[in-house]
């Protein structure tokens, strides 16, 4: 096959079917719940509404968190017809591969990667904050070389916390997914519970003062205030929603995907959402925006301010064990989208063998180390950037793929349990919504991201265009 013929090929999704058929089947509705809440409803929930509320949008931090599910949301009606019809292990990159053809799958799953194993090092790096922070209230304090990496002011460390809750998660994985969503289910049940309480807590601390201006004035030359302090804010937390998104990662281990995965996916939007507007409305009540300047544990602090001790530290426990649950279900995604990359040959063929629990563990632990590695030197605030571009990308390409997955709906492909409704308006909608957010990122975030896709199509043009191609001689067809 030619190298020209060869980036536009389009998986067929037979072959897809007999490569996952190892993969087992474990994961109900309530399964794929808690991954996507333990993953949206994690570290940003605890961090994030105070940082986007100081920095960009004052009390609209409650509409900046609205537009991005917004722009969210029509991702995941899309995502949610292609989990239906394409019920494959690799989520948007199996499914542009079948749709697009082999170099625009490779490159949609390569932004995803970048997602995936950046949000591990961001939820890590959210959890150190708030360990540290609980540590501190008993007046425990470590030195900055080991708590804290890289920053402006030219300190130079590691952060032994993150590194360290990294590789304990991994660690549990490795006993097996359905064994490893229990503690999932577990954990998210309980960082729930202590939401509501926050929210009930805090409701008797507001000031409605606070909420004037509710958007504040734009300053000149900066992204904070107005409109623009409102877009600048959803560009930054929209990583708060790649939950969805990743769960899908799973679909060949779920029972029943083409209904199951449509439910889990939408019912983790929904229900994300509204926590993180209550918990936004709460926390810019309690006190005025700019206090929360430069804190990662705005939540706690607010508490510890309003003489609420008890519940500030207990926020903070069971932040720091519900935080695990946003780690799980990121590990459990990227290391599912290596083995995806594996199966079909774009990587070695080492990193899609499964273990005796059905772990992709030389994925697993390939993931880890890039991530502690990452989290352990990176800052929070300057991971938090680098994770939307990469769910960005992926949102906008499977997207415009809906439009070809229309086209063979029904065909040669199955008919879907689940449909778009707005077709086709709505496909394109979510594709120029996504495309906003993305122009609104900073500057690096976006250099960054072009210089992985780069880094991309060195490895595809390298090694996997070959090695896939071998993959197809074997399945005898081009």
């Amino acid at each position: 096959m030619k190298w020209w013929k060869q980036i536009w090929y389009k998986q067929r999704p037979e072959i897809y079917l007999e490569k996952d058929r190892h993969l087992t089947p474990s994961l109900n509705l309530w399964d794929l719940l808690g991954l996507g809440i333990g993953m949206v409803v994690g570290t940003a929930i605890f961090t994030l509404p105070g940082i986007v509320a100081a920095r960009h949008a004052g009390p609209a931090v409650s509409i900046s968190f609205l537009l991005g599910a917004l722009g969210a949301g029509l991702a995941a009606l899309i995502y949610a017809e292609n989990a239906s019809v394409l019920p494959f292990a690799g989520s948007a990159f199996s499914w542009v591969s079948i749709l697009f053809g082999e170099l625009a799958g490779w490159l949609c799953g390569w932004a995803l990667l970048a997602e995936y194993f950046i949000s591990v090092s961001f939820v890590a790096s959210g959890w150190s904050a708030y360990m540290q922070g609980f540590l501190a209230s008993f007046n425990i304090y470590l030195p900055k070389s080991i708590t804290s990496g890289i920053d402006l002011h030219g300190h130079f460390g590691v952060d032994i916390f993150t590194i360290a809750v990294i590789i304990g998660t991994s660690a549990l994985l490795t006993m097996g997914l359905k064994k490893a969503s229990r503690v999932e289910n577990t954990l998210v049940i309980l960082k729930v519970v202590v939401i509501i309480i926050f929210i009930a807590v805090g409701l008797t601390a507001i000031h409605p003062a606070n909420y004037v201006p509710f958007i504040p004035q734009h300053r000149i030359g900066t992204d904070f205030g107005g409109w623009q302090g409102v877009l600048a804010g959803t560009s930054q937390l929209f990583l708060v929603y790649v939950g969805f998104d990743a769960i899908a990662s799973s679909t060949a281990e779920t029972v029943n995907p083409q209904k199951t995965m449509p439910r889990g996916i939408l019912g983790t939007l929904i229900l994300g959402t509204v926590l993180f507007v209550a918990v936004s409305l709460v926390l810019t009540g309690m006190f005025k925006y700019s206090i929360y300047s430069g804190n990662a544990e705005p939540a706690a602090f607010a508490l510890r301010k309003t003489h609420h001790f008890f519940v500030a530290n207990l926020l903070s426990l069971v932040a720091i064990l519900g935080m695990i649950s946003g780690l799980i279900g990121m590990l459990v995604a990227s290391s599912r989208l290596i083995y995806s990359f594996s199966r079909d040959g774009f990587l070695p063929a080492r990193l899609k063998k499964l273990d005796s629990n059905g772990t992709p563990r030389v994925a697993l632990w390939g993931v880890t180390i890039a991530a502690a590695i990452l989290g352990g030197v990176l800052p929070f605030d300057f991971l938090s950037n680098l994770v939307s571009a990469g769910t960005l990308i992926a949102f906008i390409v499977v997207s415009l793929a809906m439009y070809q997955l229309r086209k063979r709906e029904g065909k040669d492909l199955p008919a879907p349990k689940f449909k778009v409704p707005g077709y086709p308006i709505l496909p394109a909608l979510s594709a120029i919504v996504s495309a906003i957010i993305f122009w609104k990122l900073n500057i690096g975030a976006k250099f960054l991201m072009l210089g992985w896709l780069a880094l991309g199509l060195i490895i595809y043009f390298t090694y996997g265009i070959h090695h896939v191609n071998k993959e197809l001689e074997i399945k005898g067809h081009e």
